[in-house]
Formats: structure tokens, C-alpha cells, sequence
């Protein structure tokens, strides 16, 4: 694909995670979101998790989500660990993290944790569900469930209203449509007129819309061309939408330039960047990226840079 970037899925899967979460267990583990209490909410324990990864050391776990939640009827407290496995080779000790970062957060916090994996690859033969051993009259077993993208049909996707039916299908036809930009254009095009005629709100659509540019992401003269397509369209349809698309398109070019110098930087400064400074990168707005930029020039160290703010 001439001109583009490489295929990057983390930021987009965080943010639509976090803003959709009960949608996002009603499309993955619809039998968690029908017992969930939702009405007394949830939420991330991103500094817990902190804990229990740098306890656990099993590999890069970037894509990790812990949340809290409570069970309808009987005041049980709940924590859903969440990983979504994105690249698309085979991990071999990718059920024993699971496993590890199980018992360490029952360790660490005498809590029941539920193991959700989205397994988002490209191996249709991958599928670790449980991890355990045996020897001399003991035995350990733990088994999870694991959600494989490549299951879900697009015929299927294309009826649903969840969002992450739509998640889904972008995430999919990315993996399909990789070093073929002219299929991927007609693919996202098609992807967001769809969006406009589903009759969902405006911040979902918006929201959609931005997880659609991010992952199916295209050279710059498709980029402008769809652009131009998407304005035309909303002209004619008179739909409020095209300035906040076009804002997202510019805070998106902006977050991303700005982020791509800030990482060439540190790394050019300190050396490979351990995993807690790759994720507050990626997870950063613009403001705090230029700061972050500005920091380099008098910090001693790494940690100085992000002002003491280390996960």
C-alpha cells in the first residue's frame, strides 16, 4: 500500500472498549451482560491492573482492560479481565498469562475474575481456551472463554445494531484488505454510508466513524477522495455530521504525526521504550503529547519526561 501506515488496532480498540463497554459484553459474553447489575455502573481499574502486570511480567500486555462490576440480585463484586490479542502470529504462552493474571489479581485481591479474550489474528486454527498442568496427584486447570473474529460472518455483522458488530467488520476487512487500497476505499466507504442510514446517534456514528478511518486507514490521495465523497453525500442527505468528521480527521493526523516524533525522540534519548511509556503515548491527547515533546529537552530520565506520571 503505497503512502500508508502500517495497520495499528490498539488505540482504536481502547477507546471504543471504554466508551462502549456494556455494549461491548453484550456483543462478545451476552450471558455476563444479562446478569450484570448495570444501573450501579462500572469501572476501569487501570492502577489495580498496573499492579497485577508488573507482578505477573508476562509478556506485552498493552491491550489489557480490568473492570469492575456487580451481579444482579446478590451484592457480588465482579472483575472482568479483558485482553484483546491483536497481532497475527501464534503466541505460545498466551493461556498461561491469562492464567497467571488470574490468580495474581485473586492473590493480590481476593476477587472472582471472569477471562475474556478477543482473539482479533488472522489464524484461524489459534484458539487457546485453558491452561494447566498435572504431576504426582495434583492438578491445576483454568479455563476462559475466547471470542475469534474470523467466526463472525459479515451477512451476520451487517444486520446487527450493536457497535461492535460494525467494530468487528472493520477490524475484518482491514486484515482482508491489507496492501489492497482501492478494495479497502470501496470497503470504508461502504462501511460509513452504512453508519448514517443505521438511525444511530450522532456520538456513536461519530465514534464509529473514527474507529472506521483509524483501522482502515488509506493513502493520502484515497484519503481526500473519500473525504470529498463523504461531504458530498452528507450535503445531499443533509446530515449535521461532515464538521465533526472533518475535525476528527484533523485531530486524528495531528495525534498521530505528533505521537509518531515523540516515540522517535525518547527512543533516540533512552533507548527501547518500556511498555507503561508505548501505552501512555498512544493513549495521550495532543496537548499532552506537545508537553511530553517540550519535557525532552531538560529531562535526566524517561520518567521525568512524563513529569512523574508513570502508570
Amino acid at each position: 500500500m503505497i503512502a500508508a501506515l502500517p495497520d495499528e488496532f490498539d488505540v482504536p480498540w481502547k477507546d471504543i472498549l471504554e466508551n462502549y463497554f456494556p455494549e461491548f459484553l453484550a456483543f462478545f459474553l451476552p450471558e455476563a451482560y444479562r446478569e450484570i447489575d448495570w444501573e450501579r455502573g462500572f469501572a476501569f481499574l487501570d492502577n489495580e491492573l498496573a499492579r497485577i502486570t508488573r507482578a505477573a511480567e508476562i509478556g506485552d500486555r498493552r491491550m489489557d482492560k480490568l473492570v469492575k462490576v456487580w451481579r444482579r440480585g446478590d451484592d457480588q463484586e465482579l472483575w472482568v479481565l479483558i485482553h484483546i490479542e491483536i497481532q497475527g502470529n501464534r503466541k505460545s504462552n498466551f493461556a498461561e498469562g491469562m492464567y497467571v493474571y488470574q490468580y495474581r489479581a485473586y492473590d493480590l485481591y481476593q476477587k472472582p475474575v471472569i477471562g475474556l479474550a478477543i482473539l482479533a489474528d488472522e489464524e484461524p486454527g489459534w484458539r487457546p481456551t485453558e491452561f494447566g498442568y498435572a504431576l504426582w496427584g495434583t492438578q491445576q486447570s483454568y479455563r476462559f472463554t475466547a471470542i475469534k473474529l474470523l467466526d463472525y460472518q459479515e451477512t451476520d455483522l451487517e444486520k446487527s445494531t450493536n457497535p461492535f458488530a460494525v467494530v468487528t467488520l472493520a477490524h475484518l476487512h482491514a486484515k482482508k484488505t491489507r496492501h489492497q487500497p482501492e478494495k479497502r476505499y470501496q470497503v470504508k466507504w461502504h462501511l460509513i454510508r452504512g453508519l448514517y442510514k443505521s438511525g444511530r446517534n450522532r456520538k456513536q456514528v461519530i465514534d464509529l466513524f473514527r474507529f472506521i478511518d483509524w483501522v482502515l486507514h488509506l493513502p493520502e490521495e484515497l484519503d481526500n477522495q473519500l473525504q470529498s465523497e463523504i461531504a458530498t453525500f452528507e450535503e445531499k442527505q443533509k446530515m449535521p455530521y461532515i464538521s465533526s468528521v472533518e475535525r476528527i480527521g484533523e485531530k486524528r493526523g495531528e495525534k498521530r504525526g505528533e505521537a509518531r516524533i515523540l516515540t522517535r525522540l525518547l527512543q533516540r534519548r533512552f533507548g527501547e521504550l518500556p511498555t507503561w511509556a508505548v501505552e501512555k503515548i498512544s493513549q495521550a491527547d495532543l496537548p499532552s503529547l506537545e508537553e511530553w515533546s517540550l519535557q525532552i529537552l531538560d529531562a535526566q530520565s524517561l520518567d521525568a519526561v512524563f513529569m512523574d506520571n508513570v502508570s
